[in-house]
């Protein structure tokens, strides 16, 4: 199709809600420009309560996990009903809620039938799953799509997003070479905890969802131990694996909110978050772009751009909101596996066989 009209949700790690982004697709493949059109978001309300009791690990009846199920499946038809306005798109990507990541095992609840039924659309989810089959992490699966919307000629870009976790895309410079050759050199990775850990802190400090725009960590010192604790703990999370579900360090936060103040936790968090993005890029980037609920937080943004001494600004500038970043991306991914192309990066997932098309597709 010269012109394709899709819709992508994202639900993430945070459990601040579900994203469902229009993006216009023009061409197809690598070639592919994609334009984003127009994003929609719904809180999860009472829902959330119980998506994050099941990503917690806590017992519930099989009974409990399809009514929660139901009702997560009924938000997206809802959203993407809205979204599309009475056009049908040529495709629906969904994401789905990460219950638990920790490869061979990963788990993206939801289920596509009921979406195919009302919006008489095909739908594809799953997109990890076949990369995890393959013996991959299955995360970050976004590099490929950050290169659709954010390469540039002459300038090596990195794309932080900061959402539950921090993950970056690292992008060569374009300069007028050949996608296929372009793509074997991005790189990308998953670096730590983020807003899993400074909104746990919140939640327990000040009965807050979130420390608006950084704030209270912009108004406190982080003693040395306090950093020196979180470092090590970090530290732990570095070992080459994609990061999900139980890496949250409530324990952490439970155990140094007895002996410091919320806001110098916070201050910890956004100071030890940002030099872990510094030593990921290790330099090599002209421009880093922060996209993420994350990137309101301004003491983070400060920071990351200190740790990294380059121009650092937001998706904004360029066309995507910080917001609808990750709900694009899977519209994009969705189209680029639709011509068959691998989304995922051998060279960030390390698969160890070949990975075939991604996702569980239904349709009308």
């Amino acid at each position: 199709m010269a012109r394709r009209l899709v819709i992508g949700c994202m639900s993430g790690t945070s459990l601040d809600g579900l994203d469902a982004a229009l993006v216009e697709i023009e061409g197809t493949g690598l070639a592919m420009q994609a334009r984003f059109l127009e994003l929609r978001s719904r809180p999860f309300g009472e829902l959330e309560k119980r998506l994050r009791s099941l990503a917690d690990q806590s017992p519930m009846s099989s009974g409990a996990i399809a009514r929660i199920r139901g009702e997560f499946v009924a938000l997206h038809v809802e959203l993407v009903r809205e979204l599309a306005g009475g056009r049908r798109p040529d495709l629906i990507v969904v994401h789905g809620q990460t219950i638990h990541h920790c490869p061979p095992l990963t788990w993206q609840l939801f289920d596509p039938a009921p979406l195919v039924h009302a919006l008489r659309a095909p739908v594809v989810c799953d997109l990890r799953n076949a990369d995890v089959a393959a013996g991959g992490q299955g995360a970050p699966i976004t590099p490929l799509a950050d290169f659709i919307l954010f390469r540039d000629a002459r300038e090596r870009r990195a794309v932080v997003n900061l959402g539950g976790f921090v993950n970056f895309t690292w992008l060569p410079a374009v300069q007028g070479r050949a996608a296929s050759e372009l793509i074997t050199e991005i790189r990308g990775g998953d670096v730590c905890v983020c807003n899993q850990l400074l909104n746990e802190v919140s939640r327990r400090a000040f009965a807050e969802p979130h420390d608006d725009r950084g704030r209270r960590a912009g108004e406190a010192a982080a003693p040395p131990a306090l950093r020196e604790s979180l470092r090590r703990l970090l530290a732990t999370q570095a070992t080459g694996r994609s990061l999900g579900t139980g890496d949250e360090c409530r324990e952490w936060a439970e155990q140094f909110l007895v002996r410091f103040s919320g806001e110098q936790l916070l201050r910890a968090c956004c100071e030890v978050i940002a030099s872990c993005i510094g030593a990921a890029l290790e330099g090599k980037a002209d421009r880093v772009l922060l996209a993420g609920g994350g990137a309101r937080n301004e003491t983070l943004s400060r920071l990351i751009a200190e740790s990294t001494g380059v121009a650092t600004g937001r998706t904004d500038e360029f066309g995507i909101p910080i917001d609808a970043r990750e709900a694009a991306e899977m519209a994009v991914l969705g189209a680029l596996a639709a011509d068959g192309v691998q989304i995922t990066l051998p060279q960030v997932t390390k698969p160890t066989s070949a990975v075939g098309r991604a996702g569980v597709w239904a349709y009308p």
